[in-house]
């Protein structure tokens, strides 16, 4: 593979990591509504059961060379920090 070939296939993951974050960013915008609603309410932040349905549908759609634990690992931490930046940034 030439350097060029090479410099082209970063440029396309740095292009799909561009996505990822937008992507982030609205998952996130979405769960501080959710905090907003969960405050109004009087509802916890955690939702063990919401979180076990979450992954075990994600980690379903996993396919090759995609394992499911990497989906798992990979959501288990972005559910952390979402539930981290609810609890910030939402009022109780």
């Amino acid at each position: 593979m030439s350097d060029t070939e090479l410099d082209k296939l970063r440029r396309a993951i740095d292009a799909v990591d561009t996505r990822l974050l937008e992507l982030i960013h609205e998952r996130v915008r979405l769960v501080l509504e959710v905090g907003v609603y969960k405050g109004k309410h009087g509802l916890a932040v955690y939702d063990p059961e919401r979180e076990r349905r979450l992954l075990e549908r994600l980690t379903s759609l996993a396919q090759p060379p995609v394992e499911p634990d990497t989906v798992r690992r990979i959501f288990e931490r972005l559910i952390d920090e979402s539930r981290r930046l609810e609890q910030r940034h939402t009022p109780r």
